[in-house]
């Protein structure tokens, strides 16, 4: 068959690295929007993971067209905006439009070339066909792939503030749609502790509970907002987070300014007596705790 839009893009699951390096490559985890490009016709049709168009929201990949000339193409990739450091930061990707950033396109696989499917091919066969056919170019590029050794480049990624790895395994074809193990993505995540100011109501069985945590972290005297906590918790540690908070509730917001509106609907605030020890992915650049999961309270 020959591939055409929309395709629904392989994805991976959560996990750690591999014991065993051998059979694997490794690649560096992107943090973006995962896009598929389509390229023929002297243009580039861009698609979402969630198999939306979004070819009007990246002008600047419409030069990909000419790169390659007359081939059809079909790519697998991270649309991603990098920081003053050439770090990709997701919260730049999403204000893209509003801070008229440009974006670009890390390709990490070729699904089809001049309409002939290449998704039954292995991973390693895939990868020296897609350098073969694409250049690195003012917006976009392959960044490179290593055979086995996964913890020296997890290791890399943490010293530069990267996401983590994506671990795929040689000799495996590409699954339109399918969440396989053959692809496992291995996050770096960091701990912190954070000051409970609030809590956002709970839905469903969590409604005599609490949705998320509302926190904070200290800037001198002020209490600065940090987002929300909203995972971690057992069915028990709810119910014993919820007894401690109706003692500690008061009608004034103790965050220096007030959280944005989405977070005040409905919040009940406490006095910040609390911390919580948390895991994350990062602070983003307004300070928000990224991804974060709840460990305990600390004692103090």
């Amino acid at each position: 068959m020959s591939l055409s839009f929309p395709v629904p893009p392989m994805k991976a699951t959560l996990g750690t690295l591999p014991t065993e390096d051998d059979g694997w490559a490794y690649e560096v985890k992107w943090d973006g929007y995962r896009t598929l490009a389509f390229v023929g016709d002297r243009r580039v049709r861009l698609q979402s993971s969630n198999l939306h168009d979004v070819t009007a929201r990246y002008p600047e990949m419409q030069a990909l067209a000419d790169e390659v000339g007359g081939q059809r193409l079909v790519l697998d990739g991270e649309l991603v905006v990098v920081d003053e450091r050439g770090r990709p930061r997701f919260e730049l990707i999403q204000r893209k439009e509003i801070d008229r950033l440009e974006a670009a396109y890390f390709v990490f696989d070729v699904l089809a070339v001049d309409r002939h499917d290449t998704i039954a091919l292995p991973y390693e066969e895939r990868r020296r066909l897609l350098r073969e056919v694409l250049d690195d170019g003012p917006n976009w590029q392959v960044p490179a792939h290593r055979m086995g050794d996964g913890r020296a480049l997890l290791d890399a990624t943490i010293a530069q503030e990267l996401e983590g790895v994506m671990a795929k395994r040689l000799g495996t074809s590409y699954r339109p749609g399918a969440r396989s193990k053959d692809w496992r993505k291995v996050k770096n995540r960091q701990q912190a502790d954070v000051v409970i100011g609030g809590y956002s109501p709970g839905t469903g069985n969590r409604s005599n509970t609490f949705g998320s945590l509302l926190v904070g972290r200290w800037d001198g005297d002020r209490l600065a907002f940090a987002g929300g906590v909203g995972t971690g918790f057992t069915q028990r540690r709810l119910e014993e987070l919820k007894a401690r908070f109706d003692e500690l509730r008061t009608p004034d917001c103790p965050f220096d300014p007030p959280p944005p509106t989405a977070y005040r609907r409905g919040a009940v605030w406490i006095r910040p007596e609390l911390v919580a020890h948390v895991e994350l992915t990062e602070f983003t650049n307004e300070g928000y705790a990224r991804q974060a999961s709840f460990i305990g309270l600390v004692d103090r």
